[in-house]
């Protein structure tokens, strides 16, 4: 009895017939059990709300209690029931989206937002692609690495349990909606519906390759009042006969130039050293230039009054005065002297030899370099090495990309052999960039991301927020290796830093945009960000993208997220370099998961909820160009007018014409006559008035063809009728009625028509034409018979 109190015992009085205690013992537990359980079903049930106010939002809760009310105790059936109610929410919604490729970020993403995920049959060629147009800019160890990830990815979801599987088995049936791939040639984007969104455009090579950048932007004119020199450097499709003498003779007239430059930077430094020297070691320092000067080969002062020419011819031209002339700067020397100016120039540049009249020519120099500097606006990247830098026309991650400062190094380069064809061998040769902005004595680049939602009207978000990468080494213009001088992080992470480098880089090798301004605001510039190089990037992007408009496939539920690349002068102007398509996402260094990860989800954001909410948040985006709609003229019903003349219909019809044989009448009209006129084959009519010189037989089995003529205007002051007073029987009826009206019987006019031996028109602003007489018999105008 100690087991049971009175109070359990006074409840159990309807067990009378079982006395049992052992039986109130079990039946204390039995209670016990069940207000556990019901505790606990209580609580899995607020769980439940609860996940499913996370996952759907507070508008569908009372429909998410409602089952949840529903669901038992059982974890193994509640998680498939859950399952099924959010597949079949999200099926009802369209929230059903599909991802080719390694984005974790897309994924989850999606999911917080309610979307069920429809796994795609995983195909051996999915990531293999023969046509590098549309290779993605991927930093993740290449082709290889990307499907081993993604099939490693889908074959563990295949084997989980989890919940998303279940949803995912669920709508393996259902069409998708949402499509996420790491290239635009996984899905066949022909065969989607309009309302299916997908993260690519098709049709973007005029600016996402570099053959395309290159080629099309010199076309910007055409659609902005910009030059697109002033943010891109000048660049040739090498490849190409007309491209390849352009850039010949571009890498010429730039050696011209650094002649020139070296002759004033020598002035410079002789003033440097004047300072520095003093006047006790002159006697010193002449005999150690003398026996230098033994050493370093010497050149005529000849090599300067060639490039002085050079110059000026070239000078001429970007001042168009050549327009009448039509010659070129590499006309004005032969063939055999180019080539000895350009070996003249490497030993002056490369070689350290010297000219020894070079300071009488400091002057002329100055004169027309400044006119250059002041017309061309990329002559302050040029430099002295004459440096370019040769790319594949459409590949990516920095792949046998190399940097030469000689013209017949570059030319042997993109030479087409048998293994490479012309067709696709497609190099692409730009300028260097000798004088990049440094930080720490360190090169580096800017990637910028920037999202197209429409292409029309043309709809640009700029992302706030961008990275900087740095090179593993020390800047240097006398070493040409891709560890110097390309920042691609699938580049530079095959080298290891250098040991002199500065210390205060970061081991990672990458900086946020946030970390470059607190840069720049201790050294002073602080404003260099705001007012320079964020509205420089901005401008170049928008330029850029009005003028590849016209050439992409504008589909309205497809967008895309680019990646920009560009490289910082001495004088912190932005110039564009590339723009990638598919930009890696991979999280390589702490900067890149952070950064990487923010606009992914921003871009979810973005596309995803502008549809529903027109104040939606765009996380970082921020709208960068929407191109106005086009505004039609104002439309009024009264600008509309009816011209011509009305019609009355007769009260009474016209009785038919009785005892009428047309058929005789045909073959009364003589087979001589012949229906053409010079003026009316100049009007393209078929058949003319008759022409009485002429006398050309025609077949009666030939068919006959009728013009009326046209009324002509009435000659003032003259009646076009006479005896118009006259009554005449009518025709139909055979009352008389007067001619030039209708019959008041039956409202005809065929006496009026056919009466006489002319034609009488049927207004008083016609005049008869003139009868045609040949041989006795009359033959009118209107090609009718005589008496009918």
């Amino acid at each position: 009895m100690s087991c049971v109190s009175p109070g359990d015992l006074k409840d159990l009085k309807h067990w009378s017939l079982h006395p049992s205690l052992k039986f109130n013992c079990l039946k204390g537990r039995i209670v016990s059990w069940l207000t556990a359980y019901y505790k606990l079903k209580e609580k899995f049930q607020q769980e439940v709300k609860k996940y499913c106010i996370h996952l759907k939002g507070r508008e569908n809760f009372q429909l998410n209690q409602r089952i949840a009310e529903e669901l038992p105790l059982s974890p193994k059936l509640d998680k498939y029931k859950l399952a099924r109610f959010l597949a079949d929410k999200a099926i009802r919604e369209k929230n059903i989206f599909t991802i080719c490729g390694p984005y974790p970020v897309i994924r989850r993403s999606l999911r917080k937002k309610g979307w069920v995920e429809r796994k795609l049959s995983i195909r051996n060629d999915l990531q293999d692609n023969k046509d590098d147009e549309c290779d993605a800019d991927c930093e993740d160890g290449g082709k290889n690495g990307k499907r081993s990830v993604l099939c490693e990815e889908v074959s563990g979801l295949d084997s989980s349990d989890d919940i998303h599987d279940v949803m995912s088995r669920l709508v393996r049936n259902e069409e998708t909606s949402f499509f996420w791939t790491i290239k635009k040639d996984a899905i066949n984007y022909h065969n989607l519906h309009c309302d299916q969104m997908l993260n690519h455009y098709a049709k973007t090579g005029s600016f996402t390759t570099k053959i395309g950048l290159c080629l099309n932007l010199r076309n910007l004119p055409w659609y902005v009042p910009a030059n697109p020199n002033t943010f891109f450097p000048r660049c040739y499709g090498i490849c190409m006969d007309d491209e390849k003498h352009d850039f010949i003779e571009d890498f010429r007239n730039t050696a011209a130039c650094s002649i020139l430059k070296w002759v004033i930077s020598l002035n410079a430094c002789d003033k440097k050293t004047q300072k520095s020297k003093g006047k006790d070691n002159k006697e010193d320092v002449g005999q150690k230039k003398d026996s230098d000067e033994k050493e370093i080969k010497q050149l005529p002062g000849k090599l300067i009054d060639m490039a002085c020419q050079v110059c000026e011819t070239y000078l001429g031209q970007m001042e168009h005065e050549d327009i009448d002339t039509a010659m070129d700067a590499s006309a004005i020397l032969s063939e055999e002297e180019w080539k000895d100016l350009i070996e003249q120039y490497y030993c002056l540049i490369h070689e350290g030899a010297v000219i020894c009249s070079a300071h009488n020519y400091i002057t002329q120099c100055q004169k027309i370099l400044s006119k250059i500097m002041s017309t061309s606006p990329q002559r302050d990247i040029d430099g002295n090495h004459n440096i370019w830098i040769i790319k594949p026309g459409a590949k990516s991650r920095g792949r046998e990309i190399v940097c030469k400062n000689r013209l017949d190094d570059i030319l042997k380069l993109v030479e087409a052999t048998d293994q490479f064809p012309v067709k696709d061998h497609k190099w692409v040769v730009q300028k260097y960039i000798e004088t990049p902005l440094l930080i720490y004595d360190t090169k580096f680049d800017i990637r910028q991301w920037f999202l197209v939602t429409d292409w029309n009207p043309l709809t640009i978000w700029f992302y706030k927020e961008s990275y900087l990468r740095f090179s593993t080494q020390r800047f240097s213009l006398d070493n040409l290796d891709s560890s110097i001088h390309l920042c691609n992080n699938s580049i530079q992470k095959q080298y290891k830093n250098a040991a002199d480098r500065n210390p205060l880089l970061p081991w990672h090798n990458m900086w946020t945009s946030t970390k470059f301004q607190e840069y720049l605001q201790k050294r002073g510039r602080g404003n260099m960000w705001r007012n320079v190089i964020y509205p420089s990037m901005k401008k170049a992007i928008t330029y850029t993208m009005r003028m590849a408009q016209e050439s992409v496939e504008a589909r309205k539920s497809s967008f895309e997220l680019y990646g920009a690349d560009f490289i910082l002068g001495e004088d912190f102007k932005p110039w564009l370099i590339e723009i990638n398509t598919s930009p890696t996402m991979f999280p390589s260094t702490p900067v890149t998961a952070e950064l990487c990860a923010q606009v992914q989800e921003d871009t979810i954001k973005v596309v995803t909820e502008k549809k529903r909410d027109k104040n939606w948040d765009t996380g970082k985006f921020e709208l960068l160009w929407r191109q106005p709609l086009l505004e039609l003229p104002p439309f009024h019903v009264t600008d509309l007018f009816v011209e011509g003349v009305g019609i009355k219909r007769s009260r009474q019809k016209a009785a038919p014409i009785a005892n009428f044989n047309f058929l005789d009448t045909l073959t009364r009209i003589p087979q001589t006559i012949q229906c053409t006129s010079a003026n009316h084959e100049k009007q393209g009519e078929s058949i003319g008035t008759v022409n009485n010189k002429q006398n050309i037989k025609m077949k009666i089995e030939k068919a006959i063809f009728c013009t009326l003529p046209k009324p002509l205007k009435k000659p003032p002051g003259k009646s076009c009728l006479q005896n118009s007073n006259k009554k005449i029987p009518c025709l139909v009826c055979g009352d008389t009625f007067q001619l030039e009206k209708t019959c008041k019987c039956c409202s005809s006019f065929c006496a009026t028509v056919l009466q006489g031996s002319s034609y009488l028109p049927m207004n008083d602003c016609s005049i008869p034409e003139k009868k045609v007489t040949s041989n006795k018999k009359t033959v009118h105008s209107n090609v009718f018979p005589k008496n009918i």
